[in-house]
């Protein structure tokens, strides 16, 4: 029976309406993004591209968490959820986005070895890399949480009568 894919979303988006303060300071106006609900992770990242670009960074920033933060967890079918229509028809051969001999194309290759990789398509509303963080369980619901009580003795209260510093 195959592994069931672990369902991932990334989005990429351009803030045009950028607080001036943060303008003048050197914010990136655009914000990369992706979830893993399965894990409780939000992440968000500002980054300077277009929309494509923000996209893909998301992709391979997603992909790269995988694989290095989640290695323990054995991961080998993962889902990918975009909201951006020209980042999923990337994928479908004739782009130019995913050129043959392209950068993108290596990094995709790469990550399909040790990744079965699929995207697919998810209407905005349902793109769970949109949330908020204040709507985002901070604990996935799969994992307990183990408490474990503090047996060691407490240290011991003691009040001492204030000390001055030496003037120089």
């Amino acid at each position: 029976m195959p592994e069931t894919p672990l369902k991932c979303y990334i989005a990429g988006f351009v803030n045009n309406s950028i607080d001036s303060e943060l303008d003048h300071r050197g914010f990136c106006r655009g914000l990369v993004v992706f979830a893993i609900p399965a894990y409780g992770v939000l992440f968000r990242c500002r980054a300077e591209g277009d929309m494509i670009d923000l996209e893909f960074g998301a992709f391979f920033s997603l992909l790269k968490f995988l694989q290095t933060k989640l290695k323990d967890e054995k991961i080998k079918n993962v889902q990918i959820a975009s909201s951006n229509p020209e980042f999923i028809f990337a994928f479908t051969g004739k782009s130019r986005h995913l050129k043959p001999k392209s950068e993108r194309m290596r990094l995709v290759k790469e990550y399909n070895r040790s990744l079965q990789l699929s995207v697919a398509f998810v209407k905005p509303i349902e793109n769970k890399a949109f949330l908020s963080p204040a709507d985002y369980p901070c604990w996935p619901d799969s994992k307990p949480i183990s408490f474990r009580p503090i047996t060691a003795k407490p240290a011991e209260t003691r009040f001492e009568p204030f000390q001055r510093g030496i003037k120089l």
